[in-house]
């Protein structure tokens, strides 16, 4: 399988397991999602909305545009439905912007400021690949807090989401 096949395969897990995420959570009441953790995103639905506005900034970055953020963890928050719509839309954007690409687009340099200052430099695909893994990263953060209220996080395993893929 092609570099390109790889990507392309986890933007569709990253949608896959962006949704079965916030199907679950979608069962926990509002107040719990922003309740205060020890994290440094403060609460499950303002880490949710940190991976949402990552994934808008580095949108940006591989479309050469602006992206107007000047935290990693902005002060304003959605609600829960409102931003499960809004990453719904934005992984739809990641896979097809994915299927969009070829081979040699993939090696293309991307410049770009990250928002704590500092000039960046990264392939769009490394800037995929970090996309999903950001995701991952912050999934994980938020299925422990809801262990710590007894709640559990559905399975998003890559090799679950390959199974359910090819049957």
């Amino acid at each position: 399988m092609s570099h390109l096949q790889h990507l392309r395969t986890l933007t569709r897990y990253k949608t896959w397991a962006d949704r079965l995420f916030f199907q679950s959570l979608a069962a926990l009441p509002e107040a719990v999602l922003n309740e205060h953790q020890p994290i440094v995103f403060g609460s499950m639905l303002r880490t949710l909305n940190h991976v949402y506005c990552m994934d808008q900034v580095w949108k940006a970055h591989l479309e050469g545009v602006p992206h107007g953020f000047k935290s990693r963890n902005p002060e304003d928050c959605p609600a829960f439905e409102t931003l499960r719509a809004a990453q719904e839309n934005i992984d739809d954007w990641y896979v097809q912007y994915a299927q969009s690409l070829d081979e040699a687009s993939l090696s293309e340099t991307v410049h770009f400021t990250f928002i704590g200052g500092g000039e960046g430099a990264m392939s769009r695909g490394d800037i995929l690949m970090h996309v999903v893994n950001h995701t991952t990263y912050h999934r994980g953060h938020v299925a422990t807090m809801m262990y710590n209220i007894s709640a559990y996080p559905p399975t998003t395993d890559l090799p679950v989401f390959l199974r359910e893929a090819a049957g």
